[in-house]
């Protein structure tokens, strides 16, 4: 399964909106139901104020920030599940991303069409039935995985006998959660499974056991309050599911990615009372959500961020450079980002002694700055 964040939503709640400013590419966007039928897929340069500290010490010829790779799915609508809307479809888009976020429309605007059901009723807006409807047909889709899977291990213990049943006692303890979660209409991941059972049900890849964060698509009006009604409501929700919340207005960080000069785009969003891009909130936000950290390489040549998973132990991280690396990893020499900035140089970080080596069981910690040993 590919390591993407899946944009999911009600049609015209702006997600293509919000994907094109993200990924600066062409998605199309219109005000009507379905305008976008194949996702639409782009990779997001993440912002990183480490890296950029990095690369004013050592002045190097190139920055090479971490990415985040972003899927733009249609908008589903209410009977996905059985088919709706090419809705089959769009839901199997869903399932190869690992990671959703779920645009809401959390704005009044009478000139675009806010749909529900189909493109002939035009839906009030109210994010508390926008969200129970994606939620539901997501959840009716995940029954129906179960429903075949059922099956299918029902015909395997009758073949193999008790022995073969032993091996789903996590998947079965799984299943027993989750199913009256799902028929209620709530998702999977609110089910307490133990390390066993997720183990028991990963395969399935049940779209509401993805994690999952809201982001609430506000107008220009909202932007310095950062919250309005419908904001409120989807807070709400996303307590419930335990989820996070993200709160950007599509037009404005359209508008904004359009301007060049970091004087201008800083000018713009002071106007509006923003410190920081909503866009480079939710890049950060999905990139954590995945289960992904950063360390950093620097010198003269090159500061890079390198991605890892969360937990990775130095050889992997090693590996993530080059495999040569991981198969004659012999040690790393590791400092912190923190260090750096509090001593200035890596010289003054040795002189304090923060200036380490670890050897293979060494967990990396997200900022970590390294430099690799190894013996081929």
């Amino acid at each position: 399964m590919k390591l993407t964040c899946g944009i999911v939503g009600l049609p015209n709640v702006g997600k293509s909106t919000i994907f094109s400013a993200l990924t600066r590419a062409p998605a199309e966007a219109a005000n009507y139901p379905f305008c976008t039928i194949e996702p639409n897929h782009g990779v997001v340069e993440l912002p990183d104020a480490r890296l950029d500290f990095m690369a004013g010490v050592f002045q190097p010829k190139k920055k090479i920030p971490a990415t985040v790779e972003f899927v733009d799915i249609a908008g589903l609508i209410k009977g996905a599940s059985n088919g709706e809307g090419l809705g089959n479809q769009f839901l199997a888009n869903i399932r190869e991303t690992s990671v959703i976020a779920h645009v809401v429309r959390c704005f009044d605007d009478p000139d675009i069409q806010h749909v529900r059901e189909d493109a002939k009723t035009d839906a009030p807006i109210d994010p508390e039935s926008d969200i129970l409807t994606i939620n539901y047909e997501l959840c009716q889709a995940d029954i129906d995985t179960i429903t075949k899977r059922e099956d299918k291990v029902t015909r395997q213990i009758r073949a193999m006998g008790k022995a073969e049943e032993k091996k789903f006692a996590g998947y079965r303890s799984a299943v027993d959660k989750i199913l009256p979660l799902l028929q209620e209409g709530k998702c999977a991941r609110q089910a307490d499974l133990t390390d066993d059972e997720l183990e028991g049900i990963y395969d399935l890849h049940l779209l509401t056991i993805k994690p999952q964060l809201f982001v609430c698509n506000i107008d220009e009006d909202t932007i310095a309050e950062g919250t309005n009604k419908y904001v409120e409501a989807v807070k709400k929700v996303a307590a419930e599911e335990k989820s996070e919340v993200i709160v950007i207005c599509g037009k404005f960080e359209s508008d904004l990615v359009d301007i060049d000069t970091p004087e201008d785009r800083k000018e713009f969003m002071d106007s509006v009372g923003l410190k920081e891009s909503g866009l480079t909130v939710l890049a950060r936000a999905a990139y954590h959500l995945m289960g992904l950290r950063t360390f950093f390489t620097g010198g003269a040549d090159e500061c890079r961020a390198w991605t890892i998973h969360n937990g990775d132990k130095a050889p992997q991280a090693a590996g993530v450079i080059h495999t040569d690396f991981e198969k004659g990893f012999i040690k790393a020499e590791v400092y912190s980002i923190e260090d750096l900035k509090k001593y200035g140089s890596e010289a003054e970080i040795k002189s304090a002694g923060k200036y380490r080596q670890e050897g293979k069981d060494y967990v990396v910690q997200d900022g970590d700055v390294m430099f690799f040993k190894f013996n081929v």
